[in-house]
């Protein structure tokens, strides 16, 4: 054993579903609607999220469920992380991926499942439910902050 964590010493595919699982820092962001723009080549993050977004935890509200209720819901996985090119960049499946480290905020590393809140990673206080707007407003809701670095 060499004392490093699961996600320095095994690929992706070599994680159990536990692990896999354990790295959603539970940010939300990539629940949150969006589109692509054929133009600038770049998907554009709204500040709505999907519907089943809890936006107190930024936990699912029907994870096991989700894609029976959201037809258009991607789950993520080990085969697809690297060819969804929508990914947050925060996210810990997208910095597995690429090779790189696990932000200190989150919950694998600072063992405290609120960091990622405190950090203003999170939606949590940032966003609305896609069932408070209508189609028509979401063009005027693209926010750049989900597609940012910290």
């Amino acid at each position: 054993m060499t004392g490093e964590p699961f996600w320095k010493t095994k690929r992706l595919g070599q994680m159990t579903a536990a692990e896999w699982e354990s790295l959603c820092d539970g940010c939300g962001r990539c629940c949150l609607l969006k589109f692509y723009d054929p133009d600038e080549n770049r998907y554009l993050f709204t500040d709505v999220a999907c519907r089943l977004l809890d936006l107190d935890s930024c936990r699912c509200s029907s994870y096991a469920t989700r894609q029976s209720i959201v037809k258009d819901c991607v789950k993520l996985t080990p085969r697809n992380i690297r060819r969804l090119r929508w990914v947050p960049p925060t996210c810990a499946y997208r910095l597995v991926a690429e090779g790189r480290d696990l932000y200190w905020w989150h919950p694998l590393v600072s063992g405290d499942p609120e960091t990622v809140h405190a950090a203003g990673i999170s939606v949590r206080g940032r966003v609305v439910s896609e069932e408070e707007v209508t189609e028509a407003e979401l063009e005027q809701r693209v926010v750049a902050w989900p597609s940012e670095r910290p």
